[in-house]
């Protein structure tokens, strides 16, 4: 039991009803956490899908310092607080596990994304990159995020599965585009956020579709899961042949099904919100010319055909980046941490069974920490280092997202190309904004650009 004391604030709350403010979340999300922010500028109530009580939406960094890191053993990261992605990424991914399936899932994978691999999966993304900018015809007009979708979409089938060619490659993309188109508007979002939607009434009905679509990219990859099993090629360097190898400590390889899951997660999570990340750098950079001029004139400093890593490594593209991520967070909040008992956060009181979230988008709209948090200022990041409870574009703690590093990695290498091997035109009359796509925060206009040529 925490004694109250006379320090102690007391955590606000929107004076809306729950259902008023979880539909205002769903169709206009940036608006509804901006006066959260407003409200509480350390924590505030807000109700959440699934959840019978409000959850605490935290975003101070101290308080994020404790309730991720400090005190994991009062706030826990259940995995059944994950569900709404179930659909999508089912029971066995690091999403849902717990306790030591959740650590042991986590060790088998981490090794995947870290260490010499990356050399090569750097040479091709920039192949990749490459490629789709070469699809471009000169004078055509496009949207950003639908070029971006196409690199980071094939740098999953092709880096993650390891997939280039045959008869498994085309089919996994369509079905991948079309599984994603679904959950774009608020309407269709709305199936992921409340379960007594998701009823299959056939396969002309909105979630029987989507059932039936995503049974068809199962059997895709089980097909190729079980090939690689069969097959094994020690000389491969792709992730999917990696988590296949790995082993835990017990000797225990990891199931078909847990690999479906994993690699649905990364499918889903991890191309559409690395997507958006390129195409919001796209946007700063010929939104505000002098930027562009500027990570060019840093490209200069590099030999004529550079290495991967020495572009990844470039402190002011670095920063746009990082920029680009801070300003533009793809993911609203952290995953969902559970009190297990009465505790106190900074000032507040937290009772028992409380469910809390990290808020990175407030967190980033933080004038103490970003003055002027609107301004797309790069030079934030030349001029301090930023905790990671300060900048936390990937979660924290336990449920930080395993594939930074690949998404980092793409997106650093996206920047440079768009910035040094061809000439684009921005073609918005107006700023463009950010508006929900899913689970996820994307440009509202797709980022409409010209090509220039090379």
């Amino acid at each position: 039991m925490v004694a109250a004391t006379n320090d102690t604030k007391t955590i606000p709350i929107l004076p809306q009803s729950a259902l008023q403010q979880q539909l205002r979340a769903i169709v206009n999300p940036t608006k509804i956490l901006s006066e959260l922010q407003a409200q509480g500028p350390d924590l505030v109530y807000m109700p959440s899908a699934g959840y019978e009580k409000p959850l605490i939406a935290v975003h101070h960094p101290e308080a994020l310092k404790q309730m991720l890191v400090d005190d994991q053993k009062i706030f826990t990261a259940p995995g059944e607080l994950n569900g709404i992605m179930e659909p999508l990424t089912g029971s066995h991914s690091l999403l849902n596990l717990s306790g030591d399936r959740h650590r042991r899932a986590r060790k088998l994978i981490m090794p995947s994304f870290h260490g010499e691999r990356m050399y090569n999966y750097g040479t091709l993304i920039q192949q990749i990159i490459r490629e789709e900018i070469a699809n471009l015809e000169v004078g055509q007009s496009f949207l950003a995020l639908e070029l971006t979708q196409r690199i980071t979409l094939r740098t999953i089938i092709e880096v993650v599965f390891g997939i280039r060619s045959g008869d498994r490659y085309e089919p996994i993309i369509e079905l991948t585009r079309g599984i994603l188109s679904r959950f774009q508007s608020p309407i269709s979002t709305s199936f992921l956020f409340f379960s007594v939607l998701q009823k299959d009434f056939g396969a002309w009905s909105p979630w029987g579709s989507f059932v039936r679509a995503r049974e068809a990219l199962d059997e895709l990859l089980y097909a190729e899961i079980g090939d690689r099993q069969a097959n094994p090629d020690p000389n491969r360097t792709d992730i999917l042949s990696l988590l296949i190898a790995a082993r835990d400590e017990a000797g225990n390889a990891m199931t078909p099904v847990e690999l479906r899951d994993e690699l649905m997660v990364l499918l889903f999570a991890g191309h559409e919100t690395t997507a958006i990340a390129m195409a919001w750098a796209m946007y700063w950079m010929h939104h505000k010319p002098e930027i562009l001029q500027q990570v060019r004139e840093e490209l200069k400093t590099l030999d004529g055909n550079p290495d991967p890593m020495a572009i990844y490594r470039l402190p002011y593209l670095s920063a746009v980046g990082n920029e680009s991520l801070r300003i533009n967070p793809v993911a609203m909040f952290t995953f969902a941490r559970f009190a297990t008992e009465e505790t106190r956060l900074l000032d507040y009181d937290i009772p028992a069974e409380s469910m809390l979230m990290g808020c990175i988008y407030t967190l980033h709209q933080r004038p103490d920490l970003y003055p002027n948090p609107r301004e797309f200022q790069p030079e934030r990041f030349l001029e301090r280092n930023y905790t990671p409870y300060e900048f936390m574009p990937f979660g924290g703690g336990a449920r930080r997202c395993v594939g930074e590093a690949l998404a980092q990695f793409e997106l650093r290498l996206g920047i440079a190309a768009f910035a040094n091997d061809a000439q684009f035109e921005l073609l918005e009359q107006k700023p463009v904004t950010a508006k929900r796509k899913g689970l996820v925060l994307s440009p509202d206009t797709g980022v409409k650009m010209r090509y220039l040529g090379s």
